[in-house]
């Protein structure tokens, strides 16, 4: 599987943009009967373990801003093979993020650590999940490592991914 770019004529490893939106810093201490005990750092740790076991380089990011969030997908087009987001609360109400993902036409994995689906009306709607090449939630921290194995098939073309909107 080769990523874009090369080092010395050879394929580099793809690189996985992995963002966080807000809240997401204050894991393991906000709402743990929700969210648990991991912090973001551990799943930070355990992105990096899994890509370097598995080829990929991750590029592991968090804001509670809105626009930092855009504007690192707009830079993601020129280096990246795909992007895991965990856009927190922004997962209901951003058009922008929304419109973010689908004008770079990268694969895009959108996790969700909590069922948000078991939660509250407000929180079934995403419009990010309709520009999203799949979704997971309700894993936990587990759902970045999952996201990371499906980006790693879809980026080798081994994995079918729907036309998004």
């Amino acid at each position: 599987m080769s990523g874009k770019g090369s080092r010395g004529g050879r394929p580099s490893s793809p690189i996985v943009l992995v963002l966080n939106g807000p809240n997401l810093n204050l894991l393991g201490t906000r709402e743990p009967e929700i969210y648990g005990r991991e912090t973001l750092a551990d799943i930070e740790s355990a992105c990096r373990r899994h890509g370097l076991a598995h080829g990929m380089a991750i590029e592991f990011r968090q804001s509670n801003h809105e626009g930092q969030l855009i504007d690192w997908i707009h830079e993601a087009r020129t280096h990246a093979a795909g992007i895991v987001v965990n856009p927190g609360g922004y997962g209901h109400t951003s058009v922008a993020i929304r419109d973010a993902l689908a004008a770079v036409a990268l694969p895009a994995i959108e996790v969700h650590i909590s069922n948000i689906f078991a939660r509250e009306p407000f929180r079934h709607h995403n419009p990010i999940s309709a520009v999203a090449t799949g979704v997971i939630c309700g894993l936990g921290g587990q759902g970045y490592i999952l996201a990371l194995d499906a980006m790693r098939a879809i980026v080798a073309g081994k994995a079918p991914t729907a036309k998004r909107s």
